[in-house]
């Protein structure tokens, strides 16, 4: 879309696009992108020799040879800070310094007119034909918008516009000619001699216009032009002192730019794949730049918890569907803690009762859990409870507590059980049984450690939640590392830090003192445990935080997703408007790089120029027109009339071309239509079935000169339409890989522009076989004569009054035309 417009208007329609239709109904004028720029250098360049080539080359390869000749020139056009504008056929023209200005504009231009001059050199070579480009340069100020309500192209108007192509018109071929207020904003930089402008251009000679034709550049402008280096259009800002550049103005900081955008491009054009889609998101997590998103911005800093308390709730409802493996997990943990245990102490009977107990109740849970992953296997209550247990927070959070209680107490439990090694020696003193948990009372611990693990694993429950678990756990295991186990403790440091170490083969026995610096191992183990607990919160800590912050892209994801769809509806609705719908599915329904250019011959079509001559007259730039918008204003009312008129199903075989100026210019037939001309062959139809949209392309040109009537009517204006008609063969395509550009070309549209240009105002002039086919759809001509054609001679000529039969649409009373007064008497 914007290859075809300018950001800034672009942004302009797609914002009024988006509008309610009851805000566009309290509009009282048709709505009209336009802008004043002024201090601007505007060129037109024209191929010489332009029947000859066509002539020679087939249509394909005249579409080839025209798409890279203006690809060459909008590469130019690029380089040397061109906007172009529009491409006429095989007239080309840009302006420097829209939408931006800049201080060179006008020895931009002049080196873009010399490259292009040199650039033609190329075609003159492959085709062997004698092909020149013609350049005219102007400085003056643009009004520059689009016109009309369908096939909006961009494009400029002002008196200064005119001059610039009557400076094309009155050059000469392989050279630039240039006006005097393109001279004055010069400043010296380029050698020129008289132009003599006048004696090839009348409309020169009228305005006294002094013209010139640049010689050479004085150098090869390696240190700039006046000054000003020719370097990509750049903008700067200032902050703290220091002055910064930025390449790209649409991303100010392109290095750390966010790449949901590129990323929703691509789920846009997956599958509804949730592990697609979670792989995307994976991917971007470990490319963006951006885990400090979540500090101080979107949730608390303690509890992590969304500010948003509608954000919180989403989040806590979301299906994860790894619950049902933590829990599979808790049951694991519990049969290696009792594997263990049997290895230390076989004898202990409430290990095995723990274990028991603990596995049915953690099954149970698992089973829960488990339910809403497979849905098919387990029962629909079941699964529907599994569900609500997954969405709902206090009920998840109860699930979670649950498992972790039934691991701590079955180890708190089988802990306590060691009791039993106690005995009484007498009423004061307790001695310890040797072994079981009292050779290996730190596995215990290690035990816990397993515990812990498996809090971490509930991968649903948030890390306060976690860490109440752990500590409850860690206090737990403590307590009775301190209290309960005191004495197998202190048996176990005393039994593995003697103080005596008796050897019987040495003769004197070393003596080792006990280093009472060593820390008891009660405590030791609890601080171990401590450490481990403070280690795996900090580890849940961070998982919740990647955990939220993939949910908050998600979401962005899933908006950028929507933004996405809703702008590629856009655009291709923008499209659409700007190429025939033919032609716009063409180049939107896949990616057309390696295959050819569109283009299409035909042999029947109908082409049809309508003018408004006396709008000169209309236009004047004074304030009292806000420099001229105001006169655009209303030319824009009548193009978007002549726009509705196309609405018409009557009107469904005829196609917009374009507007240049205040000429209007439609073809008929070039529609992918089965009765439309260049789709199925000659012999299917017959000549009145063939050339019906020639009629229908008539129809509507007096259906335009009404409308005219009634926006004089209402507007107290003259305007009048000045019609030329013509039928025959063309060549369709779409020219520019960068910027596409649909347009006709052949014999037939250059004659049908000649009827306009040399017709009489208020009527249609048609050529003689034109005037054949339509005469007998019911027509009626009076003949004007043979009149002069500039390339074709003398011609005969007809103008078309009307029909005679009085079913025509004119005529018709079904269809209201816009602007049109029902008299409901």
């Amino acid at each position: 879309m914007l290859s075809i417009l300018p950001r800034h208007v672009a942004d302009e329609m797609l914002k009024d696009m988006k509008k309610d239709a009851s805000q566009k109904e309290l509009q009282q004028f048709n709505t009209m992108y336009m802008y004043r720029h002024e201090n601007v250098s505007i060129l037109f360049a024209d191929i010489v020799g332009f029947t000859q080539l066509s002539s020679a080359c087939s249509a394909q390869e005249l579409v080839k040879l025209l798409n890279e000749l203006f690809a060459r020139f909008d590469k130019l056009a690029a380089k040397y800070h061109q906007l172009r504008i529009k491409i006429l056929g095989d007239c080309y023209y840009c302006i420097c310094g829209l939408p931006d200005y800049r201080e060179d504009h006008a020895a931009c231009s002049i080196m873009m007119g010399l490259a292009m001059v040199e650039a033609i050199s190329y075609v003159r070579e492959k085709t062997k034909t004698d092909v020149d480009m013609r350049v005219g340069v102007h400085s003056g100020t643009v009004l520059g918008g689009v016109l009309g309500q369908k096939r909006w192209q961009y494009d400029v108007w002002s008196t200064d516009v005119t001059v610039a192509n009557k400076m094309e018109a009155g050059g000469i071929p392989g050279r630039v000619h240039i006006s005097q207020s393109t001279l004055n904003c010069l400043k010296g930089e380029f050698e020129v001699e008289p132009g003599d402008g006048g004696s090839r251009c009348e409309y020169l000679m009228e305005k006294g216009i002094t013209t010139y034709l640049i010689i050479v550049p004085k150098q090869a402008l390696k240190n700039g032009i006046n000054g000003v280096v020719s370097i990509p259009f750049t903008r700067f800002f200032e902050k703290n002192g220091i002055i910064y550049q930025l390449l790209n103005p649409s991303f100010p900081n392109p290095r750390r730019r966010l790449r949901l955008r590129d990323l929703a491009e691509r789920v846009v054009d997956a599958s509804e794949n949730e592990q697609e889609l979670n792989e995307l998101l994976n991917e971007a997590l470990l490319e963006r730049e951006s885990i400090q998103a979540l500090k101080g911005r979107s949730t608390y800093r303690l509890s992590m918890r969304f500010i948003d308390p509608e954000m919180e709730t989403r989040y806590s409802v979301e299906k994860e569907k790894q619950s049902g493996a933590a829990f599979s997990c808790s049951c694991v943990v519990l049969f290696f803690t009792a594997m263990v245990e049997i290895f230390i102490d076989p004898r202990l009977l409430a290990n095995y009762v723990t274990f028991v107990v603990g596995e049915i109740l953690l099954l149970i849970l698992t089973l829960c859990s488990l339910a809403a992953i497979f849905p098919r296997v387990f029962p629909k209550k079941l699964v529907s409870f599994s569900t609500w247990i997954d969405r709902t927070r206090w009920a998840r959070n109860t699930w979670a507590m649950s498992a972790i209680f039934i691991l701590t107490m079955a180890d708190i439990v089988d802990m306590l059980s060691c009791q039993q090694y106690y005995t009484t020696v007498n009423d004061t003193v307790s001695a310890v049984l040797p072994g079981g948990c009292v050779e290996n009372p730190k596995y215990y611990s290690y035990i816990a450690v397993l515990a812990l693990i498996a809090t971490i694993m509930l991968v649903q429950v948030s890390h306060m939640v976690k860490l109440t678990l752990m500590v409850m756990i860690t206090g737990a295991v403590g307590l009775v590392n301190i209290l309960a186990w005191q004495q197998i403790f202190d048996k176990y440091d005393q039994e593995r830090f003697q103080e005596n170490i008796y050897d019987p083969d040495l003769k004197f026995q070393p003596f080792i003192p006990c280093d009472h610096n060593l820390v008891p191992s009660k405590y030791s183990m609890t601080v171990m445990i401590l450490v481990m607990m403070l280690s795996f919160y900090y580890f849940s800590r961070h998982v919740e935080k990647l955990a939220r912050t993939l949910f908050l892209w998600k979401i962005d994801v899933h908006s950028q997703k929507e933004r996405v769809y809703e702008m590629r509806r856009w655009n291709e609705a923008l499209v659409t408007n700007m190429l025939p719908d033919h032609v716009a599915r063409h180049f939107l329904g896949s990616k057309k790089r390696d295959e050819e250019l569109y283009s299409q011959s035909y042999d029947e079509i109908g082409v049809m120029f309508a003018s408004i001559p006396n709008f000169a007259d209309f236009y004047t730039e004074e304030s009292v027109n806000n420099g001229g918008i105001e006169c655009l204003r209303f030319l824009n009312e009548i193009i978007s009339d002549f726009d509705a008129l196309l609405d018409d199903p009557q009107f469904r075989c005829i196609t917009k071309i374009k507007t240049i100026g205040s000429t209007y210019m439609a073809a008929s037939g070039v529609t992918p239509d089965v009765n439309s001309n260049g789709y199925n062959t000659k012999e299917d139809r017959s000549e009145k079935e063939r050339w019906q949209h020639l009629a229908d392309l008539a129809d509507f040109a007096l259906a335009m000169k009404e409308t005219l009537m009634n926006i004089n009517y209402q507007s107290f204006n003259n305007f009048m339409l000045r019609i030329g008609m013509n039928k025959g063969a063309v060549l369709a395509g779409v020219i520019g890989a960068r910027k596409p550009h649909y347009d006709i070309w052949g014999n037939t549209v250059n004659v049908a522009s000649r009827m306009e240009s040399t017709g009489v105002m208020g009527n249609i002039q048609v050529v003689e076989e034109t005037h054949f086919i339509l005469k007998e759809y019911g027509f009626r001509f009076v003949r004007r004569g043979h009149i002069f054609v500039k390339g074709k001679g003398d011609l005969l000529t007809y103008f078309m009054k009307g029909r005679e039969k009085q079913d025509s649409f004119i005529n018709g009373s079904c269809v209201t035309l816009p602007h049109q007064v029902v008299d409901s008497s």
